[in-house]
């Protein structure tokens, strides 16, 4: 018997981001064959754009071996006695925009964002400028990156991703969703 349901905390989170003003579309489950590291992938947004142009596309990585690990030094203590917190999967939450005709400043945008994220959330913001034809104008495409560790402990007890982190990711969404309207005219 499985020490973690990391399927059922995959359906937890979303209905989790839901409860915080997210929508959900999609999910995408991929198990590489040879090694077993399974990438547990959702795409969602703030409720108010369902039509664009603001994504956030949640990202858990499963590594086997420390799934194992996590269930060898569970299942070796007496039920009562909590294993340390050392075991953790990388989870990344990334929003995606149009390329933008007309895109922010950088640096007051990593700025204004990492006020948003704060501590718990540190977000990574960056550009690619890209020319699609010799004659075109360059298109900026943004990418902004939150790294977070989840814990298995937190995961078995139910309690991994916390309400800050989603309502900071919703504020971050929703930021972007004021700004997009002057960066794609």
């Amino acid at each position: 018997m499985a020490v973690i349901d990391v399927p059922g905390f995959v359906a937890d989170l979303k209905d989790h981001a839901v409860e915080h003003g997210f929508h959900v579309h999609d999910e995408r489950h991929f198990v590489e064959s040879y090694s077993l590291r399974q990438t547990w992938e959702g795409d969602m947004h703030p409720e108010e754009c369902c039509e664009g142009p603001v994504d956030l596309y949640l990202s858990l990585e499963v590594d086997p071996r420390v799934l194992l690990g996590f269930e060898d030094v569970v299942m070796g203590r007496p039920d009562s006695d909590d294993p340390p917190d050392d075991f953790h999967f990388p989870m990344t939450f990334t929003w995606a925009l149009p390329p933008l005709p007309h895109g922010p400043d950088l640096l007051v945008l990593a700025t204004e964002l990492a006020g948003l994220g704060g501590p718990e959330l540190p977000l990574e913001v960056s550009a690619i400028d890209s020319i699609p034809a010799a004659t075109d104008a360059p298109e900026r495409s943004l990418r902004i990156v939150g790294h977070q560790q989840v814990s298995l402990l937190h995961i078995r007890d139910g309690d991994a991703v916390s309400c800050d982190v989603l309502e900071q990711c919703l504020a971050v969404s929703r930021y972007l969703l004021a700004g997009a309207p002057d960066w794609l005219s």
